[in-house]
């Protein structure tokens, strides 16, 4: 194929035709912030050793809980709504649950998925709690938690790990939970819910995560994912397509049902285009100008120093 970058012989093979394999985020997110102008690259979590907890009973008599790195909506947090840009102040800093009888607005503007390949329109695809009242409805869960909860995005491993994970631990612990799905968005969210995972099973609880990036939860090692090779932004099925989301958790539960044991990874056949090159886009420094790199640059230092001072007042 003429005119490749380097980049699109990554997405591609030798023939010119679109490559199948997932997209690597670590090596994309490495070389974003490095074009950025930030070095010391970051050190995602990593383990050989993985917890793994058998399913005790069929899911149709267990009590599963959910928890997602959606943020609630909260209208004086400024643009969070489809398409919404990067927006530090949208972000939650420590475990919130809420009641799942009840309808919730959550948003995932502050995380960086793709936003030029899905709109963040339809919370189902990454929040779905209404799906799960259905599977209870119908007996292909035995009951939904009273709770679910809301994972905070933290790239720091240690705080996610002794003060986070603790606490979801002990809030599932009080729902009575057999099992817990846990739904990814941004690559960061991945790494946080893969040790969310972990510390889950080793607590006893199984769980499944639902993703997007396969090689962020893969690195870190977790018991059991349903990889969708979907932009991010969309664990939970496609948007505005109800039959996507149903499949894409009925799948989640037959993993979390059949896996045999720890690193399980089930993937979905589900395919997001007829095209792949949607693949080649995100965070990719050869397909954005220099100006646009300067301006992205500007925008994640304000929305870091942002970040750090409403995480100081928290």
């Amino acid at each position: 194929m003429n005119g490749t970058t380097a980049e699109d012989k990554v997405a591609r093979n030798d023939t010119g035709v679109p490559d199948y394999r997932p997209t690597a985020y670590m090596e994309r997110t490495r070389a974003w912030y490095l074009a950025l102008g930030y070095g010391n690259p970051y050190q995602w979590a990593h383990y050989d050793d993985v917890p793994f907890t058998p399913l005790r009973k069929p899911v149709s008599d267990c009590t599963v809980g959910l928890i997602t790195t959606a943020a609630p909506f909260r209208a004086d947090k400024g643009d969070q709504g489809p398409g919404a840009p990067y927006n530090a102040e949208a972000k939650f800093y420590s475990v919130y649950s809420g009641d799942t009888a009840a309808d919730h607005d959550l948003r995932i503007a502050h995380v960086a998925i793709d936003r030029k390949h899905t709109r963040m329109a339809d919370s189902n695809t990454w929040f779905p709690l209404p799906m799960l009242r259905r599977f209870a409805r119908e007996g292909r869960i035995g009951k939904l938690a009273a709770r679910f909860h809301g994972a905070p995005t933290n790239r720091s491993q240690r705080h996610t790990l002794d003060v986070d994970c603790p606490e979801l631990i002990a809030r599932c612990r009080e729902d009575g939970v057999d099992a817990v799905i846990l739904v990814a968005n941004c690559p960061v969210c991945h790494q946080t819910l893969s040790l969310a995972a972990r510390a889950l099973e080793a607590a006893g609880i199984a769980t499944v995560l639902m993703a997007c990036a396969k090689d962020i939860p893969e690195h870190c090692g977790v018991p059991r994912l349903l990889f969708s090779d979907f932009p991010l932004g969309n664990a939970a099925g496609k948007p505005h397509d109800s039959e996507s989301q149903r499949q894409t958790l009925e799948l989640a539960l037959r993993v979390l049902e059949s896996a045999p044991c720890a690193r399980t990874t089930v993937q979905s056949p589900q395919r997001w285009s007829a095209s792949h090159d949607w693949k080649l886009d995100y965070s990719n420094p050869e397909r954005v100008s220099a100006e646009e790199l300067a301006r992205r640059r500007e925008e994640f230092d304000r929305g870091k120093t942002q970040a750090q001072e409403l995480r100081a007042a928290t």
